[in-house]
């Protein structure tokens, strides 16, 4: 598996408020960071299907706090707060989800290691 390079979407940084720098460079570090543990974890996999694996366990990461900004946006709206950052990183968590579905083949083992895991999990709770 080749390694992976993430980046923050030029379109989200125009979108932050200009007098905050810290959002962008917090947004950057921060993919930053995920782009090392993510090819540390293909380098230190034995085979793909494995690395596969370990990266699907950070896209569901990446998933669940999408979740979390966006169910954060109506209740800031509600108490009168600006959402422009819960917004951000939402739009930014779903962005780096579509960058590892779009490397290369990771996709299709992203979605090969989901689809065992539903069955798997399918059969485990029949068997309850």
């Amino acid at each position: 598996m080749n390694e992976i390079s993430l980046g923050v979407p030029e379109p989200l940084l125009e979108r932050l408020p200009e007098d905050d720098t810290t959002a962008a460079t917090d947004m950057q570090e921060a993919v930053g960071g995920w782009e090392r543990q993510l090819n540390r974890v293909i380098e230190e996999s034995e085979d793909e299907r494995e690395a596969a694996g370990r990266i699907l366990e950070a896209v569901e990461r990446f998933e669940d706090r999408y979740q979390t900004y966006d169910e954060l946006v109506p209740e800031l709206r509600a108490w009168g707060q600006s959402p422009i950052y819960a917004i951000a990183w939402r739009t930014l968590y779903a962005d780096v989800v579509a960058q590892l579905y779009e490397h290369d083949d990771l996709g299709e083992h992203l979605e090969r290691e989901r689809n065992a895991q539903l069955v798997e999990d399918g059969i485990r709770l029949q068997d309850l």
